[in-house]
C-alpha cells in the first residue's frame, strides 16, 4: 500500500545551504525561521490554540538528501565519520523515506505563519506535520543514548575586528542576532570530523543574505575572517 503525503508548509530559514547547519535542533538558539503554511492550512484555523505551546515538533523532508536506494548503514559525525552503524541507530539525513523531525521553539503564531527559533532546517524545507510539544509525555527523565550521551564538544570562535563589526552591522540591518548565530553554528565545528585542515584553508557558508568565511588557526579554534553581504 502506498501513501501520498503533501507538505503543510515550507520553512524560510536563515540556513541557505546545508553546510554549517547544527546537527541537532536547539544547539543554535539564534537560528530563526518562519514556517509558511499552504492552503488550506494558511487561514489561521489550523493553528488556533497552538500559541499555548512553547515548542513544536516538526516532521519534514530532507528534500536535498532524498535517495532512490535506501541505505542500511551510515557514518554519523558523532563517530568521527569513519565508522558505520545501522541507519536506525542515527539521525542521519539519509533516511529510508527522507523524513526528519525536530523540536523547535515557537516564538509567535500568526494566521498562516509560525515564527521559530533553535531550528536546524534548510531554507525551503517541506514540512509534513506540526505537533505541539507535550512536556509530561515527551520528556523522559531516565532516557539515555550511549552513542550520544552529551552534546558534542565545541570549538572556540574568534573574530577579526572587521568581520565582527560587519556581522553586527548586518545583524542590525536584518533584525537578526547574526553574531550569535555565527558563533553558535561555528562552535559546533561544521567541518567533516575526519578533516584536519591546514591553517590556510578557508571555509564558508551563507547565513541569511551574508557570506561568512573562516579558517582554523589550530584544531580547536575557528577564526572568522570575513562577513560579506551577498543579496543574490
Amino acid at each position: 500500500m502506498q501513501h501520498l503525503v503533501e507538505p503543510v508548509g515550507y520553512v524560510r530559514s536563515c540556513f541557505k545551504e546545508k553546510f554549517a547547519i547544527p546537527r541537532q535542533p536547539a544547539l543554535a538558539p539564534a537560528a530563526r525561521g518562519v514556517l509558511e503554511l499552504v492552503p488550506p492550512f494558511d487561514t489561521g484555523e489550523a493553528v488556533q490554540g497552538l500559541e499555548q505551546a512553547s515548542h513544536v515538533w516538526l516532521l519534514f523532508l530532507f528534500h536535498q538528501a532524498l535517495e532512490q536506494s535506501p541505505r542500511l548503514k551510515v557514518r554519523p559525525p558523532r563517530l568521527g565519520g569513519n565508522r558505520s552503524v545501522g541507519v536506525f541507530a542515527t539521525r542521519a539525513t539519509h533516511r529510508p523515506n527522507g523524513i526528519g523531525q525536530s523540536v523547535v521553539r515557537l516564538e509567535r503564531v500568526e494566521p498562516g505563519r509560525l515564527y521559530l527559533s533553535g531550528i536546524d532546517l534548510l531554507d525551503g524545507t517541506p514540512v509534513l506535520d506540526i505537533k505541539p510539544y507535550v512536556p509530561y509525555a515527551d520528556h523522559v527523565a531516565q532516557a539515555h543514548n550511549h552513542m550520544a550521551a552529551a552534546a558534542p564538544q565545541q570549538v572556540t570562535v574568534g573574530w577579526e575586528a572587521a568581520a565582527l563589526a560587519a556581522a553586527a552591522a548586518h545583524g542590525q540591518r536584518l533584525g537578526e542576532p547574526l553574531v550569535a548565530l555565527i558563533e553558535q553554528c561555528l562552535a559546533q565545528d561544521p567541518r567533516p570530523a575526519y578533516q584536519v585542515p591546514p591553517p590556510q584553508r578557508r571555509y564558508g557558508v551563507r547565513l541569511w543574505d551574508v557570506d561568512v568565511r573562516w579558517h582554523y588557526p589550530h584544531a580547536a579554534h575557528i577564526q572568522v575572517l570575513e562577513v560579506l553581504a551577498n543579496p543574490a
